[in-house]
């Protein structure tokens, strides 16, 4: 990989992060006037600005900058914020992430064109009395969001000290201005930038010979400072105090004051030493150490077969050892793996914003638990289920002003997305005071699309009409809209949430709103099975997914239609046997009640060899979807066993 090719993964990484940090708080500075708002858009439209001319993205350095022109005006009070300024700064927001896209791809931002809102842009900044700035003196707020400071008030100065600090970059350097950048950012984690030289300005349009002078308060120590300073390419870090002027001893020295052992004062500040905590990791590299821990639980349960067959106490001992560091190993590597759900849950303000715009409502929306932490590959199949139900809450759920005041409701509608862990499940919640569903004209659609008949409509129940909407094609939209009116959406989220291995529910109330509730496993790599023998075939069915293991007597069975179904615990429980999958067995003694959401259903197996945790492997491209397994696991005697998928086997 070349010395750009690197910069390009970091440029994308941290240019992502401040783009997402201008749209919060442009939908922040949309709601009223605040300061913090506009200082937070600035700083990170100024990140961006500095960090594409660094890395040669002219296209993007150029809207940011225009971008920044505009800002600056706000900030200086010689404009204010409008309706149509919001809409178009968001639309340029949603071009810088289009360039971001094209430049992970490998391009370099020239493939989409902002002239059309750069012009606009410049249009507002002369109806304002401004002039783009070309050239300037000063940044007040750096790249990196590096803040310089004249000096810290008295308060903030205890414990700190000053340092003058001076780092050279290697002269072999391709691309020194975005190595002093990376050094400043890593610093300025460490405490506050005072001043830097030369200029951040100069150094972003590449004015820069590859020395950098500045001065940092921090309450670091010395080593810390000059290890987040140094790196790959720095040939250099110079780095000292800067002593204060002395203050003049008084006259009269308190008693206090004389007691103080000057040893311990000493070694109370020497000992504040701050080290670099934070590392940005490739997540194709951990997906390969994943790989690489799965590998290490199967080879487990291996060496565990081995052990008790041969009888080996050393061996024992040893393999105790390894099975401890193995699930601690495992541990840790699941912990690292997990991500808060706000990096899914702050893109969605903006998608409420739009749709309610669209639709001329007025929606207040409301986040919470969004520190929950799921996998990523849970994660990586949430986000459109999630947008799905947002949008169809907004456009479906919530009514309109007058609609709203007429049912003498708030002319503003109310939705709340929140998240929490229960035991060894997450569960997301998205509830609305809108509407709710009208199960009347639920079943209407059903009977005109032929999904139900009119005899069956009078006898289902409420939940039963419910499930309809997660139909194929299904929609209530009376006329066609770019949001809804398609029949595609909550069918899409179910078999997207399905395929996480979770479940939907759907509560609702006419007139009041609704609530759909989203449970799903924090992790699908490392489940807990029970392996099963079928007609001399091995299983492993989800330990989650059983309810009990009874005794089966085929005598017990009674016939239902094509099917067979047993009466246990008073319940009429469907008999479904595995014989498309292993075939037929006469010898079956052992049932498996296994329940997905509120349907149950009797699977017959010969043996219950006992509870494994195994790695699920997903089904490769070759063999393709096999309806009823998740994937396969191999145990410690090297057997190949399918999972299977309760959701869809029920």
């Amino acid at each position: 990989m070349s010395e750009f090719e690197a910069y390009r993964g970091l440029f994308v990484a941290e240019s992502r992060e401040n783009h997402e940090n201008l749209v919060k708080n442009l939908l922040l500075l949309e709601l009223g006037s605040y300061q913090n708002a506009i200082d937070e858009i600035f700083r990170s439209i100024h990140t961006l600005k500095g960090a594409s001319a660094s890395m040669g993205f002219s296209t993007m350095e150029h809207l940011c900058h225009t971008m920044e022109d505009v800002f600056s005006l706000i900030r200086s009070g010689a404009a204010s914020i409008s309706p149509d300024l919001v809409d178009l700064l968001l639309t340029c927001s949603d071009l810088i992430e289009q360039m971001l896209d094209d430049i992970e791809s490998g391009g370099d931002s020239s493939s989409k064109n902002p002239d059309r809102e750069i012009a606009v842009l410049r249009q507002w900044i002369e109806q304002h009395g401004g002039k783009p700035k070309e050239n300037r003196e000063t940044v007040a707020i750096p790249a990196d969001a590096i803040e310089l400071k004249e000096g810290p008030q008295l308060e903030e100065r205890e414990g700190r000290q000053e340092f003058e600090m001076r780092i050279t970059v290697a002269q072999e350097c391709v691309m020194k201005d975005v190595r002093a950048m990376l050094a400043l950012g890593n610093l300025k984690a460490l405490g506050t930038i005072i001043s830097v030289q030369p200029t951040l300005d100069a150094i972003e349009e590449g004015n820069f010979n590859g020395i950098l002078q500045l001065v940092i308060e921090s309450d670091a120590g010395e080593e810390s400072l000059k290890t987040a300073a140094s790196g790959t390419e720095i040939s250099d870090v110079e780095i000292r105090v800067v002593q204060e002027q002395e203050i003049p001893a008084p006259d009269i020295i308190p008693d206090t004051i004389k007691a103080v052992d000057p040893d311990k004062k000493q070694s109370s500040q020497g000992d504040k030493t701050r080290e670099i905590k934070n590392l940005r990791v490739d997540i194709h590299q951990l997906d390969h150490i994943m790989n690489l821990v799965e590998d290490l639980v199967i080879n487990r349960g291996r060496l565990k077969q081995i052990a008790e067959k041969h009888k080996i106490k050393e061996m024992d001992e040893a393999i105790g050892m390894v099975d401890r560091s193995v699930s601690e190993l495992q541990n840790q590597m699941m912990i690292i793996r997990m991500i808060p759900l706000n990096h899914i849950f702050n893109r969605l303000p903006r998608v409420v914003r739009d749709v309610a715009q669209h639709d001329n409502k007025e929606v207040e929306f409301v986040i919470e638990g969004g520190e929950t932490e799921l996998d990523r590959s849970v994660m990586d199949g949430l986000n459109d289920p999630l947008l799905h139900l947002i949008r169809n809450a907004v456009n479906h759920g919530i009514e309109s002003p007058d609609a709203r005041k007429k049912a003498g409701k708030t002319q503003k509608g109310y939705i709340r997305l929140s998240a929490h862990r229960d035991r060894d499940n997450v569960i997301i919640e998205l509830v609305d005071d809108g509407a709710g569903i009208n199960v009347g004209k639920v079943k209407a659609k059903a009977i005109e699309k032929g999904l139900i008949t009119q005899e069956v409509a009078e006898t289902i129940t409420t939940e039963e009409v419910i499930d309809l909407i997660f139909q194929p094609g299904f929609s209530t939209a009376d006329k066609i809209s770019d949001i809804s009116g398609r029949g595609v959406g909550l069918d899409v989220v179910k078999k997207s949430i399905e395929a996480l291995k979770g479940t939907i529910r759907v509560e609702t109330t006419l007139g009041k709103g609704s609530k759909f509730e989203l449970l799903l496993p924090p992790t699908m790599a490392i489940v807990d099975v029970m392996i099963v023998s079928v007609n001399g075939k091995r299983l492993g069915i989800p330990i989650s997914s059983i309810v009990e293991v009874a005794n089966f007597r085929k005598e017990a069975t009674h016939h239902i239609g094509k099917g067979e179904a047993i009466l246990l615990r008073n319940e009429v429980l469907q008999i479904l046997a595995l014989n498309d999958l292993v075939g037929a067995s006469d010898s079956c003694e052992i049932l498996i009640v296994v329940q997905y959401q509120k349907r149950k259903c009797c699977i017959p197996v010969d043996v219950v060899e006992g509870k494994q945790e195994v790695v699920v492997k997903p089904l490769s491209s070759f063999i393709g979807n096999t309806r009823g397994v998740s994937g396969v696991t191999i145990l410690g005697d090297g057997y190949i066993v399918p999972v299977l998928d309760v959701n869809t086997i029920i």
